[in-house]
């Protein structure tokens, strides 16, 4: 195993995220090793990494119900710094504590620069998809690592699109989603609109459709998370009562708290796609090789990368 870890990249991965650590890791040509996991009766958590590593060391975790997580990274960062890692990426395909990227009420934790400026002191680069930003520039803002990539599965949930409905118009719930929906419609020339949305708590939110002939299209909403769905199903309402012929869902990360797909539903969504990011029943997307291709590209410019590319973002 210290042979083999040591000459080539390695990329570390805990067990219930192996199928995709696997994708990953046969498209990006990395040796691949599982982190091992004990559970000690007070809840506390004991990691075991292969006893030797090499200099460029690749740790995915996507960052779904994060906080235990977040512990997890700590333990297994700067264990692998002790193992020989010179240059540690973090792939997180759904990157937590984003959304708070403010104080709202005074006294409250800003958890993005929080969270972002813990990850900054345990890794040199960072690859995460269609993270949530909304105030800040770039990514790199959030998280300051000397390298930070941002993918998106917009172009390819656009691509799954393309082949299920025949000229979808695509939809955002909100203004936030703007992007995302811009991005999918603009690679297959689908019409896009975005509704109007207010917030009135985690669940009570108010929508208005944009000015758009709806009657007799397949609609699909489409945004870069979906979560409690009371946004998406109240869309769907709006959008049936309105003459769509279907309304369906595309999303990069399937949180789906709770009964959020019975809400979807009992609101008349059809079909919900979404990408691997997070592992879910609804997904139908592999963001393996995308997230593979920018290893690659990141991990050849060495050790000596530190100094090298600092924000990217690959949204097309």
């Amino acid at each position: 195993m210290q042979a083999h870890a040591a000459t080539k990249p390695v990329l570390l991965y805990f067990e219930e995220e192996q199928p995709s650590a696997e994708r990953i890791a046969q498209a990006a040509g990395l040796a691949l090793f599982p982190i091992e996991r004990h559970r000690f009766p007070d809840g506390e958590l004991k990691l075991r990494l292969p006893p030797a590593l090499g200099p460029q060391v690749v740790l995915l975790r996507t960052l779904n119900d994060p906080n235990e997580k977040l512990v997890e990274l700590l333990l297994a960062a700067q264990t692998a710094r002790t193992l020989g890692a010179q240059h540690l990426t973090l792939v997180a395909p759904y990157l937590a504590y984003m959304r708070q990227d403010i104080a709202f009420q005074a006294g409250e934790a800003i958890s993005q620069r929080v969270i972002g400026c813990f990850l900054s002191t345990l890794f040199d680069a960072l690859i995460t998809v269609d993270p949530h930003l909304h105030r800040v520039a770039n990514l790199q803002e959030a998280v300051p690592v000397t390298q930070a990539i941002v993918l998106s599965g917009a172009p390819l949930l656009s691509d799954l699109i393309a082949t299920r409905r025949q000229r979808p118009l695509l939809l955002g719930p909100d203004a936030e989603s703007a992007q995302w929906v811009a991005v999918a419609a603009a690679r297959h020339g689908f019409d896009h609109g975005v509704c109007q949305k207010m917030r009135h708590g985690d669940h009570a939110v108010q929508l208005e459709l944009p000015d758009m002939a709806i009657a007799g299209r397949q609609v699909v909403l489409l945004d870069d998370v979906a979560s409690t769905g009371q946004t998406v199903a109240q869309a769907a309402r709006l959008l049936l009562a309105a003459g769509a012929a279907s309304v369906d869902v595309a999303v990069t990360h399937a949180l789906f708290a709770g009964d959020a797909l019975q809400v979807l539903r009992e609101a008349g969504v059809g079909e919900v796609w979404s990408t691997d990011c997070i592992a879910h029943d609804s997904n139908a997307i592999s963001m393996a090789s995308a997230i593979a291709a920018a290893l690659v590209a990141l991990l050849d410019t060495g050790i000596n990368g530190k100094s090298g590319p600092g924000a990217q973002s690959l949204l097309s």
